[in-house]
């Protein structure tokens, strides 16, 4: 009797978040069937809603297990150069209302994490027409963008490359909110706006530094 008394009550999923993860798997399935990705690997999971327009699915490649959380868009600007602009590797994932905006390039490899309410932009847009709304002025020429292996990206930070290449070494972290709008090593902790290095692994001494 006392057994049957102090054994812990039965634990049932809410009916709702079920109804949810049905929905993201057929919204994933959709995807995966129906949109001309220039590639795409199995298991993907996209969280309804998220932007990704159709038409320019084909500059877009996608690895194996990605995740994209609700409301990320996915951005191709169609007057960039190059076949491919959005690059996600293998085990990438895009926590929600993320934004990817390529012209030219931007690629995450493999096992990169985006944390919420992030944005990863490899151009800006024009402002210097004082005449004309900046709504109407495009965008500048930019650059390329690349988040190497295994780099964790903090919620709210803004990845912005304005020309050239900008590269996140492999196993690096941008702290929350950070402005990160030049290149850093492998190994590195990047806070701040603008972004500094706050820390970073020394590979000859095999401890942390900074």
């Amino acid at each position: 009797m006392i057994a049957t008394m102090n054994k812990p009550a039965a634990v049932f999923e809410d009916p709702v978040s079920l109804l949810f993860r049905v929905r993201t798997k057929l919204f994933s399935l959709w995807l995966s069937a129906t949109y001309p990705f220039a590639s795409k690997g199995g298991n993907l999971s996209a969280h309804y809603p998220c932007k990704i327009d159709r038409r320019l699915a084909s500059q877009i490649k996608i690895g194996k297990s990605v995740v994209i959380g609700k409301d990320t868009w996915l951005n191709v600007i169609p007057e960039g150069a190059g076949d491919v602009r959005i690059i996600l590797e293998d085990n990438c994932a895009i926590g929600p209302r993320c934004q990817i905006s390529a012209k030219n390039g931007i690629h995450l490899e493999h096992d990169v994490i985006v944390a919420a309410s992030s944005l990863i932009m490899d151009h800006n847009h024009a402002y210097e027409d004082i005449a004309t709304p900046i709504r109407h002025q495009g965008v500048t020429a930019g650059g390329r963008i690349r988040i190497e292996q295994g780099c964790w990206v903090g919620q709210g930070a803004a990845i912005v490359c304005g020309e050239g290449e900008l590269v996140i070494g492999r196993n690096s972290v941008v702290a929350a909110n950070a402005l990160v709008t030049r290149s850093f090593p492998p190994y590195s902790v990047i806070v701040g706006n603008p972004a500094r290095l706050a820390r970073k692994f020394d590979t000859g001494k095999n401890v942390w530094v900074g």
